[in-house]
């Protein structure tokens, strides 16, 4: 195994064109990603035949710059709910904490 933060070379196709891709992640990961990096651009290909491979890279792009967006989104949603219910969990503990104050 190499240092930590090593980086190691990393091959993958991407819409037909070899990528050597350096990573200090799981190799196995980076080819995951751009497995569907590839299956995504490959299905807009399908969709507009005459485009060129940079319009195919800029609609993947913002195909995934929406995905990342309502992801965000989703995640502040979460995260807005759970402050709320920290509040009330905490409100909760201090009114169970102030009733047994004041039965012992």
């Amino acid at each position: 195994m190499g240092a930590e933060g090593e980086k190691r070379p990393v091959r993958v196709t991407i819409l037909s064109q070899s990528y050597t891709l350096l990573s200090a992640g799981d190799p196995r990961e980076v080819e995951e990603l751009a497995r569907s990096v590839d299956e995504l651009m490959l299905s807009i290909a399908a969709k507009a035949p005459n485009a060129d491979s940079t319009r195919i890279a800029v609609m993947a792009s913002l195909h995934l710059a929406d995905r990342l967006r309502s992801l965000e989104q989703d995640l502040a949603r979460l995260k807005e709910r759970i402050d709320r219910k920290t509040e009330e969990f905490a409100g909760l503990l201090a009114q169970a904490l102030e009733g047994a104050d004041n039965q012992g």
